[in-house]
């Protein structure tokens, strides 16, 4: 049993909450097809009033906070960088207001100059090697990781270059069908009609035949396709590539921490994709027509940039936490996450540091349909995937808009141990760069809407602790009782409690509940038994 399961004890009342733990009934599925509106927003609705499996955010802010006033909660989202000039996320930007801007000195002095809204520990990286890349490029020790990783790398190598081989076929055939057709728009149909004795030319013909579709439509989702095949060869699993000379710090030592820059969306901001998505769903600003809503209306969003295209670095990892935690952030976002973990240790610590300053960390499960209580997933708060080393991490699994059977996203992993809840995942609307906005989804946007709900419970509850909140957040969500298709396979089907340690999905509403009443329960005074006076003799 992993000892987290110990703290839903606390003051004996999350248990006692019959009402919380069940929340409406998971059964109703909504009929309509939803409205555009209603999908930008499906996470803030309500299961029991919509019909669709969102956390309830609306109904908090329209009957829960109405008169409230919360206090401000810093969220520090570690992650690929976060566009700060967006539309929709500059007034939720946090501030440094110990350093003075652009002066080139340190006036923090914690080591970082000019680090005004977070830190940058890539610097100029975007691209970087996969773990297993840079364990291979170390050479081979004997160990079992490397053996691991070679095993992996080469099944991976066959479907990249298998890949290759096909977009590049594909973009051959268009070209040479452009050649003779003399234009670059055409259909299947006019390529069917084609006649030709050229062997190449037929070939060409074949390719698009057996794809069933022609035109600029299907070369751009084509053309998606090969850059990312070729990101990953040229990169990812390039062994020849080393991104981190960009960076000059070395990578091995937890102890060369001063590194990186101030610029926190990175080199492009186009590069910040991720990260600008993430620090919307948690914050970007409610009710201004822009955009979305973000779930929390109370956060300042710190950026700090620790996540390439690639692996992130154990070292950059546990350094961005710790940063985070050191200039005030109560609540962390780890949308990120990898399968070899060479120094996990400075991690792990990272994490027992937040939790001894109350810092609650929200972690993504991953996107591999895979079960973690097997398969290797790092970061987590557990080294032999069945007691936990800190109680203040929270891993995410991903849910669809669509209720029933298909509830839980076809790509989440899951894991009785060690997913914790899930929480809306798919066709997420936030911000992306340069004052844009589009649909995402991945456990990355599942768990900044659980970041979301806990900066939320702590800027109106602020008298209860990280793991008080992770006990609530677990325990007030709602129960599905039914059966679910796990990986996207109809025939792989399961109980939907059997993929989770709480068996719940995020409740915003029955979580900011419950919150109040431990919170007043823990202001009461605390009764003492009077002493008994003894006469004297």
């Amino acid at each position: 049993m992993k000892k987290g399961n110990l703290m839903y004890l606390f003051v004996g009342l999350a248990l006692s909450t019959t009402a919380f733990a069940q929340g409406p009934n998971p059964s109703v599925t909504k009929k309509q097809k939803m409205t555009e509106n209603q999908l930008k927003r499906w996470s803030h609705l309500d299961l029991e009033k919509d019909s669709i499996p969102g956390m309830s955010i609306d109904r908090v802010y329209s009957e829960l906070l109405k008169g409230k006033k919360g206090k401000k909660v810093i969220v520090g989202v570690v992650d690929s960088g976060v566009d700060i000039d967006h539309e929709d996320l500059k007034p939720v930007i946090w501030v440094n207001k110990k350093e003075i801007p652009g002066n080139g000195i340190d006036d923090d002095k914690n080591g970082y100059i000019d680090d005004v809204h977070g830190w940058n520990f890539l610097g100029n990286i975007e691209n970087e090697n996969l773990e297993l890349t840079r364990l291979l490029k170390k050479g081979d020790d004997g160990s079992q990781a490397y053996k691991d990783a070679k095993a992996a790398y080469d099944k991976k190598m066959e479907a990249l270059l298998a890949n290759k081989k096909q977009v590049d076929a594909i973009f051959d055939a268009n070209k040479a069908i452009s050649d003779h057709l003399k234009k670059e728009d055409f259909t299947i149909d006019e390529v069917k009609a084609i006649t030709t004795e050229d062997a190449e030319l037929k070939k060409s013909i074949e390719v698009f035949t057996k794809i069933g579709k022609a035109g600029p439509a299907l070369m751009a989702n084509v053309n998606k396709f090969k850059t990312q095949v070729y990101n990953q060869l040229n990169y990812n699993y390039n062994l020849e590539y080393d991104a981190r000379k960009l960076v000059g710090d070395n990578p091995n030592d937890i102890n060369d921490k001063i590194y990186g820059n101030n610029i926190v969306y990175g080199p492009t901001k186009e590069g910040a994709l991720h990260g600008t998505h993430v620090a919307g769903i948690i914050a970007q600003s409610r009710n201004n027509n822009l955009g979305g809503d973000g779930v929390a209306d109370n956060v300042e969003i710190m950026s700090v940039r620790a996540v390439p295209n690639g692996d992130e670095y154990d070292k950059d990892v546990a350094l961005a936490i710790k940063y985070a935690v050191d200039n005030g952030a109560k609540v962390i976002n780890a949308s990120f996450g990898k399968d070899f973990s060479p120094n996990k240790q400075w991690v792990y610590d990272a994490i027992k540091y937040a939790e001894s300053k109350d810092v609650l960390i929200i972690h993504a499960a991953g996107n591999d349909s895979k079960d973690i209580d097997v398969e290797p997933n790092f970061p987590n708060d557990s080294d032999d995937k069945k007691i936990e080393f800190a109680d203040n991490v929270i891993t995410v699994g991903a849910l669809n808009f669509e209720n029933g059977k298909k509830i839980v996203a076809n790509f989440s992993n899951y894991g009785k141990l060690n997913v914790d809840v899930y929480a809306p995942g798919v066709k997420i609307y936030a911000t992306t760069p340069n004052s844009e906005y589009q649909y995402l989804q991945g456990t990355s946007m599942a768990s900044p809407n659980v970041a979301g709900v806990a900066a939320m419970i702590r800027s109106y509850y602020p008298n209860l602790s990280a793991k008080e909140i992770k006990g609530i957040i677990m325990n007030s969500g709602t129960t599905i009782s039914e059966d679910v298709v796990v990986g996207g396979d109809a025939k792989d089907v399961r109980p939907f409690n059997s993929l989770s340690k709480s068996g719940k999905i995020v409740n915003g509403y029955t979580a900011m509940t419950l919150a109040e009443k431990m919170s007043k329960e823990k202001m009461k005074p605390k009764k003492f038994p009077k002493e008994k006076k003894t006469l004297k003799s």
